[in-house]
């Protein structure tokens, strides 16, 4: 296996959150890259993918689940963890059906946090790094 560090995307529109986020996974050897939109992440997809993405579900401008329907029809395959403070069926259920990885409800646990972001990279293919 490799020593590269995974790279994780996460986009939230909460500055607090993403730094909380950001230095949850520095000191847990993840390289993490911070984007305060799904237009800014989307944007900087042309120049490589990260082996997961970390999203809010319910942000501002354009929601999580339009930015995972988003990425579907662009073809491009991120293993995505959303996290949202809403834990209802519905929203679980819509998620899935677009293909997150899983689901973590806010606040959220760190352990489990690094532990799901292990299981998804695991499962991604270097080799899909497709572009938009």
């Amino acid at each position: 296996m490799s020593n590269t560090p995974i790279r994780v995307a996460i986009v939230d529109d909460e500055p607090s959150v993403r730094a909380a986020l950001a230095r949850l996974l520095s000191a847990s050897s993840f390289e993490a890259k911070t984007y305060g939109s799904a237009e800014e992440f989307i944007e900087s997809i042309h120049a490589g993918l990260p082996e997961c993405l970390v999203v809010d579900i319910h942000r501002t401008a354009l929601p999580g689940l339009d930015l995972q329907r988003y990425l579907a029809r662009a073809g491009v395959k991120i293993p995505t963890i959303v996290i949202t403070a809403f834990n209802d069926a519905e929203t679980r259920e819509q998620c899935a059906a677009i293909g997150a990885t899983a689901f973590l409800t806010k606040p959220l646990h760190g352990p489990t946090l690094i532990d799901t972001i292990r299981k998804a990279a695991a499962r991604c293919e270097p080799d899909k790094a497709g572009s938009v």
